[in-house]
């Protein structure tokens, strides 16, 4: 039975009968409207003769807004259509959103209710999740002091090391260091659950806990750890303790997709836009959005029950959910998405591209969000999220956590959210309080006791203090003095042991302990609230999901492509010239043997073309190490696309140099030979591909992958046969010769020319019989038989394959590496020991210590006074001359980007920043500010002379003067928000070169190493002056 038609006809009839009724005179002026509802209750009827399988599937919809436009224009453009919700395109779905959420903030709660509504009516209950985590202790094992650093000694010395004591020879000199220290607490559904800790706190390791991204078992993980001083390291972190989801072990389920865990990180694909890098996310975890899992696990049900107690839905609400829940994972966008990016304010980029270091993308604030929503268009109901807020305004992020409230209240789910001091009004949105200072919790409990707390151990929020921030430096050492309340009592400083002691009697945590005392009933728990399969939907939608990815970002680095052709065609006319047929003689073995360099040239430069294979694949893998852990695909539905789609590619760039050079070098005129060296190549070709894929899956680092990629060359080359011919290598390293794919290669291409017509003729039968093609083989060490064409063309047919499965169990089977800051100084240890212990250790002896191998008279500026006031402030060691910069109407544009083109846009250009004025004096410290997205980096980046694209219009001064870029880059430092270093220098190492590089000659190197010392003490950088640099967002966090 067709659906759609079987509405039509009953619509028809009902419409038939209605026409031949009386109507009264005052009914003319209401007759539109009556006939519209009328309508609309005719199709809902019909609606509602269909099987639930098909009723869930169809919505009624206005006219315009679906497919079905000639049922609606034979109403005259009027009234209602019913539609398959599966076949809305892109403007069909933004219309249905607009209908339900015309503006986020002010519509999705109402839009939240009326769902909450239809549901209750029908009393079907909501799943919901409640954590419970008993017991949790994490010890790091670290190396202390300089023991850790990457040198050459420390290399050497610590494997010597690690070998000894896995022979349990030398005891290891490694220590632990205390990450959480029996952390117990219980998080709630429908409540807000705010993460508030000091950096080196414990934040990340917990939420990592919770989420279940740590070890099942919570034995051992590698996981980072961000330090008391704001650098992290990535460690092996013995866990111990007990995490349960409604008393389920995480053994019993799948925690990855039953919770999300939002990382502080930001790895996307910068080819992609906002739009598409969501739609993946929801095309490989198989429901467009949070929202579609809880409707699709429950629509057949509410629209059975709405069925058997004859109610009817809104007509809106109804589309939305059947849009929602029917989105399934072979959709490429969902309207669950485009929810997603107006909830996120993301509508406005979201055809824009992502963007990284070297492509131009979306603001910092703007990829912040992309990562909350590549976790909200999942299905998870849990939602651990980690420093969300940074980078963001704090309206935007009032906003986002406004709108995820409003869905953990209405729609049962549960939230943990850890932000570095939030606004007080974000602040006021969270129910619970979870307070964590040095791997303990302090406070866990409702919002509005966590004052009452504090005040009984002393201490009070002044009202000009936002209470966030006070939270954060109640603990510090530095900042806890400020709010001792009890005049009448002496101030000492309170330790953490104390605050976790003084909780556990405290009414609040009394409570908690009471609750956790009792085990959760597993009977309560809804049978839709935690995930078993292992992935969203099945392996061929999530290879057919990859295979469009990688069509797509074929298609945005089509210049790679294109260059590499272009650089085999090249290599083809050097070729060419370097064997020119017209100087290619076949008189003697001599000259064969020029045939066989030639071969092997061509060889050589088609391994050396699929080199670029693993710079593409290194760049990819921290999206794919994240996407794969993330449980959005197993690693072969990545692997196969990447191999199997570029064979088309192989094709055109083997054929023109094959074309090209073949004849005109003088190869045996035989077209079937032609054909068999062209097909021998294009295995060749794979094979290099496949290798080099395989060589950068397994280094996993563009370093390592380039020193191990250059290595496997000069191998495979020296023992391929013809640099060394087979007599001449030694017998110990024959097995490489055979092992190598080069010589493989190198035999059957020579084996396809030398037994071809033109070398078919014997030169001196006095001496040998054998034709000149043999004896040229022979010469260089080549097999005779014709049978090693096929041998060698199977050998490149089996590496390929070989080397493509290996890279397969390599992204399957391997983690990211930790790169890592290895040690931490034995100060930082110790504090972090006498925290847990509840000692009180000597602060001078500490900052003494953190000081001592500067190497400069820092005495004076470190001490503290013993009523905790600050050193006065002394001026810099180097004068500088005041500059002031005005600028007038300053314009800058890009051409408009294809995708807004496509949308309809007729303008040329983008204007980002439109005629903009100001002036920045000397002595005056200003704030730029603007919202997420406003253009605040991009006029940063003008005025910088930053902008090496666009349009730029406009007058810039320096202290009156038209600036000119050669001259101001020298008395100006412009300090961008992408962190770009070299990663593998200390802090102290990195200032002075580039202390040397933009000081003046004059600056004697006494001075040079003073004036560092008091910028390191300005930004707080001395207690990490022997600590690695790193790379941003693996060794340091983001701030």
């Amino acid at each position: 039975m067709d659906p759609a038609g079987e509405i039509q006809k009953v619509a028809s009839m009902r419409r038939g009968d209605s026409g031949s009724m009386w109507r009264r005179g005052d009914d003319v002026f209401s007759r539109s409207s009556r006939d519209e509802d009328d309508e609309e209750a005719l199709r809902w009827a019909a609606l509602e003769r269909l099987p639930t399988n098909d009723r869930v599937r169809r919505a009624i919809v206005p006219f315009g807004l679906g497919a079905g436009e000639a049922a609606g224009a034979a109403n005259g453009g009027k009234g209602v259509v019913d539609v398959d919700v599966l076949s809305l395109g892109p403007q069909e779905r933004r219309a249905l959103l607009e209908r339900v959420v015309r503006v986020a903030d002010e519509d999705n709660e109402r839009f939240l209710l009326k769902l909450k509504d239809r549901i209750d009516r029908v009393g079907i209950d909501m799943p919901t999740i409640e954590v419970r985590f008993e017991n949790l202790e994490a010890d790091a094992e670290v190396r202390v002091g300089s023991s850790g650093l990457p040198t050459v000694l420390n290399s050497v010395i610590n494997t010597v090391e690690e070998a000894a004591n896995a022979l349990h020879i030398l005891p290891s000199r490694k220590q632990t260091m205390p990450v959480l220290h029996d952390v117990s607490g219980i998080i709630k559904p429908r409540r807000m659950t705010l993460l508030l800790g000091p950096p080196g706190s414990g934040k990340t390791t917990l939420l990592l806990a919770l989420a279940g991204r740590l070890d099942k078992d919570l034995k051992v993980a590698q996981i980072e750890y961000y330090t008391a001083l704001n650098n992290a390291f990535k460690a092996t972190i013995c866990v111990k303790g007990k995490v349960t989801y409604n008393g389920h072990e995480m053994t019993e389920f799948v925690p990855e997709r039953t919770a999300a865990y939002i990382s502080q990180h930001d790895l996307h694909i910068g080819e992609m836009t906002v739009r598409e890098t969501l739609a993946f996310s929801a095309r490989c975890q198989g429901v467009g959005s949070r929202l579609g899992r809880i409707l699709s696990n429950m629509l057949t049900e509410l629209s059975r029950r709405e069925k058997a107690a004859n109610i009817k839905p809104d007509a809106d609400i109804d589309a939305f959910m059947k849009a929602s829940a029917s989105a399934m994972g072979g959709q490429e966008a969902t309207v669950g998405t485009d929810y997603i990016l107006k909830l996120l304010g993301l509508e406005i980029c979201a055809d824009t591209m992502v963007g990284d270091e070297m492509l131009r993308g979306i603001s910092g604030g703007q990829r912040k969000r992309v990562t909350t929503g590549e976790m909200l268009v999942g299905p998870a109901r849990a939602l651990f999220m980690d420093e969300i807020s940074t980078g963001l305004d704090s309206s935007t992020t009032f906003q986002i956590v406004n709108s995820l409230r409003q869905s953990i209240h209405i729609l049962s789910g549960t939230a943990v959210i850890s932000l570095l001091q939030p606004a007080p009004e974000t602040y006021n949105l969270f129910d619970d309080i979870i307070l964590l200072s040095d791997g303990q919790i302090v406070y866990q409990g409702p919002r509005e006791n966590v004052l009452e707390f504090f005040e009984s151990m002393g201490f009070r929020c002044p009202e000009r203090k936002g209470v966030a921030d006070f939270l954060q430096e109640v603990t510090s050492k530095k900042d806890q003095r400020q709010y001792w309340a009890r005049r009448d009592e002496p101030y000492r400083f309170v330790t953490v042991k104390e605050f976790v002691t003084a909780f556990k009697s405290f009414h609040t945590g009394r409570a908690i302990a009471n609750e956790l005392a009792v085990p959760f009933d597993k009977s309560k728990s809804h049978p839709a609230a935690l995930t078993t399969t292992r992935y969203g939907v099945s392996g061929k939608e999530l290879l057919k999901a990859n295979i469009d990815r990688e069509i797509l970002l074929m298609k945005r680095n089509s210049f790679v492509y294109m260059f590499r052709t272009f650089q085999l065609m090249l290599m083809s006319v050097i070729s060419m010239t370097l064997f020119f047929r017209t100087k290619m003689k076949r008189d003697s073995v001599t000259d064969g043997g020029i045939y066989i360099g030639a071969l092997f040239f061509g060889v050589l430069m088609i391994m050396f073309n699929g080199f670029s294979e693993m710079a593409l694949t290194v760049f990819k893998l921290p999206v794919f190490f994240k996407q794969r852990d993330l449980l959005f695909f197993p690693a072969w539905s990545y692997t196969i696309p990447s191999w199997i789609l570029k064979i088309p590619i192989t094709f055109i760039e083997v054929g023109g140099y094959t074309f090209l050079t073949y004849y005109v070098i003088g190869f045996d005129p035989n077209v079937g030979r032609f054909l068999k060296q062209y097909l021998l190549l294009l295995a060749v070709n794979q094979m290099a591909s496949a290798l080099f894929r395989f060589i950068g899956g397994i280094a996993r680092n563009m370093i390592v992958s380039n020193v191990f990629a250059s290595f496997m060359l000069l191998v495979v080359m020296v023992l391929g046969g013809f640099i060394l011919v087979r007599e001449k290598i030694k017998k110990w390293w024959i097995w490489g010769y055979w092992i190598s794919p080069m010589m493989y290669a190198q035999n059957a291409i020579s084996v396809n020319e030398m037994l071809g017509h033109s070398w078919n003729k014997i030169l001196d039968s006095r001496t040998s019989n054998e034709t000149l093609g043999v004896q040229v083989l022979k010469s260089r060490g080549v097999f005779t038989e014709a049978k090693w064409y096929w041998i060698g063309f199977g050998a490149m047919i089996g590496f390929t394959l070989l080397f493509n499965t290996l890279f397969t169990l390599a992204l399957t089977y391997l983690r990211p590496y930790g790169n890592s800051r290895p040690s931490v100084s034995e100060e930082e240890l110790k504090e972090k020991h006498a925290n847990i212990t509840g000692e009180l250790l000597d602060v001078n002896n500490l900052a003494s210590g953190s000081t001592r191998s500067t190497g400069i008279n820092t005495e004076s500026d470190s001490r503290t006074a013993e009523d905790g006031s600050s050193p006065a402030r002394r001026g810099m060691i180097l004068p500088f001359v005041p500059l002031s910069l005005t600028f007038d109407d300053v314009r800058y544009s890009v051409d408009m980007p294809p995708e807004m083109k496509a949308q309809g846009v007729v303008e040329d250009r983008l204007e980002l920043l439109k005629g903009v004025s100001g002036s920045f004096r000397p002595g005056v410290l200003t704030a730029l500010m603007g919202v997420s997205g406003a253009g605040k980096t991009t006029l940063m980046d003008v005025l910088a002379g930053r902008k090496t694209g666009g349009y730029i219009e406009g007058d810039i001064s320096i202290s009156g003067y038209p600036k000119k870029q050669e001259t101001f880059a020298r008395v100006s430092g412009y300090c961008e928000q992408n962190d770009i270093h070299s990663p593998q220098v200390t802090v102290y190492e990195s200032l002075l070169f580039s202390a040397w590089l933009r000081l003046p000659e004059e600056v004697d190197s006494n001075k040079r190493k003073i004036f560092i010392e008091e910028v390191m003490e300005l930004v707080e950088l001395k207690p990490l002056r022997d600590a690695l640099v790193g790379l941003p967002g693996v060794e340091w966090s983001v701030d």
